[in-house]
């Protein structure tokens, strides 16, 4: 019975009709007329309303958040990862790329998904005394929604800051709202709480059939995200805008600085890590250094994977996004030369570093192995359709003049870039087969775990052996050799390797969007001239490698956060909109 339904989801007219929301998680919506009074009080029909809150619970991270058209992207094609499907439509990646973005046209699913689902979480909490659960399952599902109502608060507060907390008010869809938002503070203790408590009624971990569900482990691994957040500079001395803030000081950020803020997000990290029952997942059958980071994301019950966003058995969903035109996927977004140039080598070293062996007429020999899980070039090595595995054919073929496409996956064809994501795809499926996977998305996994408590501690006490220790961890599943970084790094050294792991082993899980931000650094990292990589092969020469432009990002202080979509602030007079749109 508690198992998350893939075919129903029960809309109550009180709980709007949204609370349910079709998506692929979802494979079929079901509206009835049934009201609260036969809602909960009926065990089936409770336990399927609160399936309904996860419903939306990867909606911030989702690979197809963003939708124009035919034109799918998440949040990897808002930032430096990659150049979105078609930047010249109006979209949600759009405004953050270009830096148009403003608060008549912002996207507002970070403002009205987790409304609608803490508005539900909130019924069930209400009604929870009614339903006919028994005392372990009460307690249990209690856990449940208070971890849930917490995460959703979470996505609201790393997109705009201090939000209105309704604490267990219910309002119907017409209500005013007229709530002033919280402190920043203020929040960050409320959805602390929220986690603390969900850990005390939650078992550690959930498998078998509640695989998916929320756990204790999956509480404490979201505190621990908030308060590294919560420690980091974009939300110290009163936020990004200073002066500007107009008051808001204490809403976008604490109006101080604590250096306390780190240590807490460092045991927030460690009472994760001490649970001992999450690890990186390495694949014992793992054929090569780093197979294990690709197989993770194929394995849909590990131990690396403390939350997931659940998806039915034989899904094609990353495929359909993100895999090349031949085998059937929309090919987009497309990963950036940054990206691909910040993959050091397989022995660690930069390929700036004059002693790392990297040769620009080779220029994807011998790199990380997590390039190769994360970034499809020109001769990657994939199953073609209904053929025997061969390259993926992304170059010029110069043997004519002037050069064609190799094929519909070819530079400038298929892909703007030169590039496609390979992170998450299952090479035994394409769109056009029969086979799906059994993947699910994730949300928080043990890697970031250990790089959370590798960059709080390194913080608040500088780059101790804990710190090397969780750092080599990651780099060592990953495949580099050797995976050990120089001694003797002082706190700044540190703090940039962090923040470059950071960068490649959570590549398009939806973190380097609020990593820039919440470090500072997002007037650097989204103020740069994107480039792509032209390939050209001919019978009669070496192939060449050619960088070229792609796109001119832009960046303004105002967008270190969401601003509040206009609708709402008309709503209600107390809303202040964030500084400086």
């Amino acid at each position: 019975m508690r198992k998350i339904s893939s075919w129903i989801c029960i809309i109550l007219p009180l709980a709007l009709s949204t609370a349910c929301k079709k998506n692929s998680f979802l494979s079929a919506t079901v509206t009835t007329n049934l009201d609260s009074t036969v809602v909960f009080k009926d065990s089936t029909y409770a336990m399927e309303f609160l399936n309904g809150i996860y419903t939306n619970i990867g909606f911030a991270t989702d690979p197809k958040r963003f939708t124009s058209g035919p034109d799918v992207a998440g949040l990897e094609a808002a930032c430096d990862e990659a150049e979105g499907p078609n930047l010249s439509a109006s979209n949600g990646f759009t405004m953050f790329a270009t830096g148009t973005v403003n608060p008549t046209i912002v996207p507002t699913d970070a403002w009205s998904t987790p409304y609608t689902q803490i508005r539900a979480c909130n019924q069930f909490l209400t009604h929870l005394y009614e339903i006919p659960f028994n005392a372990a399952l009460k307690s249990e599902t209690e856990g449940e929604v208070r971890f849930l109502r917490a995460w959703y608060y979470f996505i609201m507060l790393e997109h705009y800051g201090g939000i209105p907390l309704i604490g267990d008010s219910i309002f119907s869809g017409a209500d005013p709202v007229n709530i002033p938002r919280s402190s920043f503070s203020t929040c960050v203790n409320y959805i602390s709480n929220e986690c603390d408590t969900a850990a005390t009624l939650l078992p550690t971990t959930q498998s078998g059939a509640n695989y998916g569900r929320a756990s204790a482990g999956a509480a404490l691994a979201l505190k621990s995200r908030l308060l590294l957040y919560a420690a980091s500079p974009l939300f110290q001395n009163g936020g990004f805008a200073g002066s500007a803030a107009g008051g808001l000081d204490s809403i976008v950020a604490y109006p101080d600085q604590n250096a306390n803020r780190w240590v807490l997000a460092a045991n927030a990290a460690q009472a994760v890590i001490s649970l001992g029952v999450y690890f990186l997942y390495v694949d014992s059958a793992a054929g090569a250094p780093g197979d294990g980071f690709m197989s993770v994301f194929l394995v849909r019950d590990n131990t690396e994977y403390i939350l997931a966003h659940m998806f039915d058995p034989g899904n094609k969903y990353i495929e359909e996004c993100w895999d090349v035109p031949s085998r059937g996927g929309s090919g987009g977004p497309h990963p950036y030369q940054e990206l691909v140039d910040a993959f050091p080598m397989s022995n660690g070293l930069a390929i700036t570093d004059p002693n790392s062996g990297y040769n620009p007429n080779e220029p994807y020999q011998n790199r990380d192995p997590r390039l190769y899980y994360t970034v499809i070039h020109d001769s990657t090595i994939r199953p073609l359709w209904q053929q025997s595995p061969g390259p993926v054919s992304i170059y010029l073929n110069a043997n004519y003049t002037p050069p064609i496409a190799a094929s519909q996956d070819a530079v400038f064809t298929g892909t703007p870039t030169g590039y496609y994501i390979n992170k998450m795809l299952d090479t035994a499926v394409t769109w056009y087969g029969f086979t799906g996977s059994n993947r699910c998305l994730p949300l928080i996994r043990y890697a970031e775990i250990l790089l959370n408590f590798a960059e709080a501690t390194n913080e608040s006490v500088g780059p101790t052996a804990e710190v090397y220790a969780a750092v080599q961890a990651v780099r060592q599943r990953a495949g580099l050799r050797p995976f050990t970084l120089p001694q003797g790094l002082s706190q700044t050294d540190m703090r940039t390797a962090i923040q470059l792991e950071r960068q490649l082993e959570l590549a398009y899980e939806g973190h380097r969007f609020f990593d820039v931000r919440r470090w500072g650094i997002a007037g650097q990292t989204e103020t740069l001239q994107m480039h792509g990589m032209e390939v050209q092969r001919s019978s009669a020469a070496p192939a060449t490698y050619t960088e070229f432009v792609v796109r001119q990002h832009v960046f303004s202080n105002a967008m270190y956060l969401w601003p509040l979509p206009l609708p709402e602030i008309a709503k209600s007079p107390k809303l202040l909109q964030n500084p400086l749109y």
